[in-house]
């Protein structure tokens, strides 16, 4: 398969978010082992993170919009990925609540500084036709880091008993990689520049909901239903543990899960664009009710390795081909805001999504908020089916490729 779609922006960015991902998924198993071990109690843990994904939240729609205003992209990659670079090993220096959390909130800012500036380059440089294609490819090698970093984990901790301050420190490395790659970009925004540039206000946040299209607003309703019944992916291996699979088994779960997803990401963009990226991000959330419903009744290993597979199928099938369909619902000079707001909500959606399924854990059983969810996911799956995969008012198409 001819690969004549990647330009050296594509490829520079999806290096920086493998390297980027390879640090960050080193971490993820081990950061509330950390913490907790430093006698942190799970009420501060919770605090720290809902505190951090709120500010992640507000930042994405924040720099989106000032990236569109001054139609720089390039500045916000590498603030924010440098920002998270060197944030993660700071967290060990003090093992004081307030700095941890200082840092943890920093961490989740630079990811908020570089989302919709780095998905608006990606449309940038691709065009309607391949624009699936182009995420797909993102996401595949992105997700390459997410099986890497998690599998450098398990291996150290198992043969060479590192402790948890060591692997901090070995996290700079590939950070610091994504940072330095971050530089190679060069801008190809040929969209002229606004005049009369104003300071983002508080308020202004949400305004690009109310100049978007239609079909974008329908999108996004549908697919935030969706995120509001999707719950973490720290829930489904809890729930993987609770049927039986042991904690080394759930860490190869999570790695097998990621290697899946990594695997399908950029077929399921070729698909995108082939079948419709709509059609596709349908066919991912059917298969993430399949997943949800079967963990409910399958718990053997062999149950378990299967469904995992078919998670990273889901995740493979529906997150480049949510941000190219919602660019293409997009004029071209709003797309970063278009992004970032989507991802604004989604943000929101995981703190209601959470609690809602931890409380219909407490309140029912374990089952009953994976089966609501893979209730939903099919009905939003049927109901995507129904909305355009375009924007045919568009009046600034994406830069043919």
């Amino acid at each position: 398969m001819k690969l004549n779609f990647i330009t050296k922006n594509i490829l520079f960015l999806s290096l920086i978010s493998f390297f980027t991902d390879v640090a960050s998924e080193m971490l993820y198993p081990v950061i509330p082992l950390y913490l907790s071990g430093i006698g942190i109690s799970i009420t501060g843990i919770s605090i720290m993170e809902g505190l951090a994904e709120t500010i992640s939240a507000l930042s994405k729609t924040y720099f989106g919009i000032w990236s569109d205003r001054i139609r720089k992209r390039k500045i916000f990659v590498i603030a924010g990925y440098g920002l998270s670079a060197v944030s993660k090993p700071l967290m060990i220096v003090f093992q004081n609540y307030f700095w941890i959390l200082f840092n943890r909130v920093a961490d989740r800012l630079g990811k908020g500084i570089r989302t919709a500036p780095r998905d608006a380059l990606l449309s940038d440089e691709s065009s309607e036709a391949n624009k699936g294609k182009v995420f797909g490819f993102h996401r595949s090698i992105d997700t390459l880091g997410a099986a890497v970093g998690p599998a450098i984990t398990l291996a150290l901790l198992s043969l060479y008993q590192w402790n948890y301050q060591n692997l901090f420190l070995l996290s700079f490395f590939p950070g610091l990689l994504a940072m330095l790659f971050s530089f190679l970009i060069i801008e190809t925004n040929k969209v002229p520049l606004e005049k009369n540039l104003k300071k983002i206000k508080i308020n202004e946040l949400f305004d690009y909901w109310k100049i978007s299209s239609r079909d974008y607003k329908i999108a996004s309703i549908l697919l935030i239903v969706f995120y509001v019944f999707n719950s973490s992916d720290m829930l489904l291996l809890l729930k993987a543990k609770t049927n039986g699979i042991q904690d080394h088994e759930v860490i190869l779960l999570y790695i097998i899960y990621n290697i899946s997803y990594a695997m399908f990401a950029f077929p399921f963009g070729i698909i995108g664009d082939k079948l419709g990226l709509k059609n596709t991000i349908a066919m991912g959330l059917f298969f993430f009710g399949i997943v949800y419903a079967g963990i409910s009744f399958f718990n053997s290993w062999a149950d378990m390795l299967i469904l995992f597979i078919l998670y990273g199928i889901y995740s493979a099938a529906i997150e480049g081909n949510i941000k190219a369909l919602l660019s293409n619902l997009s004029d071209q000079k709003h797309t970063a805001s278009a992004i970032g707001l989507f991802t604004t909500f989604q943000s929101f959606t995981y703190l209601i999504s959470n609690s809602l399924a931890g409380w219909l854990w407490a309140s029912f059983n374990s089952s009953f908020p994976f089966i609501l969810s893979g209730i939903v996911a099919i009905f939003i799956a049927f109901m995507m089916l129904f909305i355009p995969s375009s924007n045919k008012t568009q009046t600034n198409g994406a830069n043919s490729k």
